[in-house]
């Protein structure tokens, strides 16, 4: 099949997405919705708080408005560093937002597993950067599958051995076209993947120059590892991967590459991975300097709004939580306690609790002034009153979320609501 015929294949799915039927699977949503197709119900333009129009808590929902304010920020903001832009997307793993991202100006789609590439690929993204090993001989032959159908697929991926070099190579013998990849440089000692000295960077490098299936691209990392970062420790870090692709550079590692791919960035540093790549030397090719950063599109209340890079950098501008789960106080057992319907299966808990933002009564919405959660069930949040909160059974409460990647993968549909509950649209994932 040739390119402009996958590329009208994706584009059906994409709008097949709407053509899916509301029912049972998915949590939040109208009851008398079933049966309604995913676009008949988002033309309907229900409300998140009227009652009429039938949403039960818990319900996850994302901010229109700030939603499309944090995709363009990150594309202004890779654009005036010279970065090219392939946010991780096993944040959302959500098509619409992938193509969104991609209409934002990003390079193409992070991911960090083979099922994670599938989605991507049957939905039409033409760049995957894989951010880890692949050696598992199936998911290669897919792989050099969709390689050899697709012209204009690219896709690159981690190497971190000699011994992935060999699993690699023996998974794709005869297969038409080599697989692009990368020397994964390790963070540190105690850091997860990644070779750790650049002694064994070059004999990688040279296992994958041994080889007809694999082309050396260049270099990759994830500063996030680096062993009690902080700016000094992690600029560090990223010099060293510069460093090591000059090296690679000039014993010809990269003879057969169109373009050297240098690349780093997640979340919380990418403002020093700006700062040591604007200083990437001039090498035999042009080089494709690779950000990552995935958290953006839904920001949060927690992890990632105390480490932002927008926090360092204000000038920059700033990103915005996007992310509201809702709930109801369905106890209220002593003056100190309540209890509302979220729990664990509802909120992202590995790195911080939610936290209670706003109330919701009678139509009028307030802070959740002397309200805070200080545990989660699996179906309950626990929730500290203090003297003179107002809280009452039926009061809906709106909840702060930290860490997007456990956010997204507990629901299938999520409403996009605008600032006043309108529901504009409805995002799928595909976890």
């Amino acid at each position: 099949m040739s390119t402009e015929a996958l590329a009208r294949l994706a584009a059906e799915r994409l709008a097949r997405l709407a053509e899916e039927r509301v029912d049972h699977r998915f949590k939040g949503l109208p009851p008398d919705a079933d049966g309604l197709t995913v676009g008949e119900l988002a033309a309907q333009r229900r409300n998140l708080f009227r009652d009429g129009d039938g949403f039960t808590t818990p319900v996850l929902a994302l901010s229109a408005e700030r939603l499309e304010h944090n995709l363009a920020l990150m594309e202004t903001y890779a654009s005036r560093h010279g970065l090219a832009f392939a946010p991780h997307g096993k944040t959302s793993m959500a098509p619409q937002l992938f193509q969104r991202q991609i209409e934002h100006g990003a390079w193409g789609i992070t991911l960090a597993v083979p099922h994670q590439v599938r989605v991507a690929r049957a939905f039409g993204v033409q760049r995957v950067f894989l951010a880890n090993e692949l050696v598992e001989a199936p998911a290669l032959r897919w792989i050099a599958g969709e390689l050899a159908a697709d012209p204009g697929f690219r896709f690159v991926c981690y190497v971190d051995s000699v011994r992935g070099v060999e699993l690699m190579d023996a998974a794709l013998r005869g297969t038409a076209r080599p697989v692009d990849v990368v020397v994964e440089l390790g963070a540190g000692d105690g850091a997860r993947t990644g070779v750790r000295t650049e002694e064994e960077c070059a004999a990688v490098a040279a296992a994958v120059a041994a080889v007809p299936t694999l082309r050396l691209v260049g270099v990759a990392g994830y500063e996030g590892e680096v062993p009690q970062a902080d700016p000094e420790r992690v600029r560090s870090y990223l010099r060293r991967l510069v460093a090591l692709a000059a090296e690679l550079d000039r014993g010809g590692r990269f003879d057969a590459a169109e373009e050297i791919v240098v690349s780093a960035g997640g979340s919380a540093w990418f403002d020093t991975v700006a700062e040591v790549f604007a200083g990437i030397p001039a090498l035999s090719r042009p080089v494709l300097k690779l950000l990552r950063s995935g958290a953006y599109v839904s920001h949060d209340d927690g992890h990632y709004r105390r480490l932002t890079p927008f926090a360092r950098v204000p000038e920059e501008g700033a990103l915005e939580p996007a992310f509201r789960l809702w709930a109801q106080v369905v106890s209220r057992p002593t003056p100190e306690q309540a209890f509302a319907n979220a729990g664990k299966r509802d909120a992202a808990y590995d790195l911080d609790l939610p936290a209670a933002q706003v109330v919701r009564r009678d139509g009028v919405e307030r802070a959740a002034t002397g309200v805070t959660v200080t545990g989660l069930s699996d179906q309950h949040a626990w929730l500290r009153t203090e003297p003179g909160a107002d809280l009452e059974v039926g009061d809906w409460i709106g909840f702060g979320l930290s860490h997007p990647c456990t956010s997204f993968d507990k629901w299938q549909l999520i409403p996009v609501a605008e600032a006043d509950g309108t529901v504009v649209a409805y995002i799928r994932t595909f976890f």
